[in-house]
């Protein structure tokens, strides 16, 4: 497991320790640093033998407009949200291509399939990351390694919390009133569960999704009106 803030990273390493009786390896450092991701690796493949299932999910970028956007804003979102795929990539697929098996599985959001007001960004770098797992998918298919990508639709997380405080003050409407918004347009009329996501990522993970690959797998509970 890897993250930003040692703190936070350090609780849930402990967590899962403690409730499955496995080993883990934390460690902290910013995934849009090409060294530190390869170091990582390294770490991981040295630990545990091998590096089979590799799970990229970098924090959003802000929740902007496009004339309020900076280039350094720009870059940044292109560094964190689609160089750091490609560098995890880089590093896990030779040791995938010696088992002749492999997941790597990127997270991405909605914004993927269907712009979201307020995230020029993740809408537009995002986007990329599709264009890298179906490359990827193509191209090591024949090595057994499968590329996946999960877009999760309005989910209950800080990250939406920031949207809806973006859309508040822009609006003049109570972030409760975004919230049922959101969940009003669902067919199923809630938001997500970071759960329902993470049991999607785990599917692809294992041999019960053995024959898809190069797909972005939607948990938006409908959102995405779309074909």
């Amino acid at each position: 497991m890897c993250a930003r803030t040692s703190q936070t990273l350090k609780v849930a390493a402990n967590a899962i320790r403690e409730r499955y009786n496995v080993e883990v390896l934390d460690a902290s450092f910013d995934v849009s640093d090409a060294d530190a991701v390869s170091h990582f690796v390294a770490s991981v493949a040295k630990q545990f033998g091998s590096v089979d299932i590799c799970v990229t999910n970098a924090g959003g970028p802000p929740a902007k407009g496009f004339l309020a956007v900076s280039l350094d804003e720009w870059r940044r979102a292109l560094e964190l949200n689609f160089l750091s795929t490609v560098y995890f990539a880089r590093e896990v697929i030779p040791h995938m291509q010696r088992k002749r098996w492999g997941r790597i599985i990127t997270l991405t959001s909605i914004t993927t399939k269907q712009p979201v007001i307020d995230l020029v960004l993740s809408n537009a770098v995002r986007a990329a990351v599709v264009g890298l797992v179906k490359s990827l998918a193509n191209e090591f298919g024949k090595d057994g390694i499968l590329v996946n990508n999960v877009g999760p639709g309005f989910t209950a997380t800080d990250r939406l919390k920031e949207l809806a405080a973006v859309r508040a003050s822009t609006s003049g409407r109570k972030q409760q009133d975004i919230f049922d918004g959101w969940a009003a347009d669902a067919p199923l009329k809630r938001l997500g569960e970071p759960r329902e996501v993470a049991e999607t990522i785990l599917w692809l993970a294992s041999e019960r999704a053995s024959y898809i690959t190069g797909q972005t797998v939607l948990v938006d509970g409908g959102v995405y009106k779309g074909l």
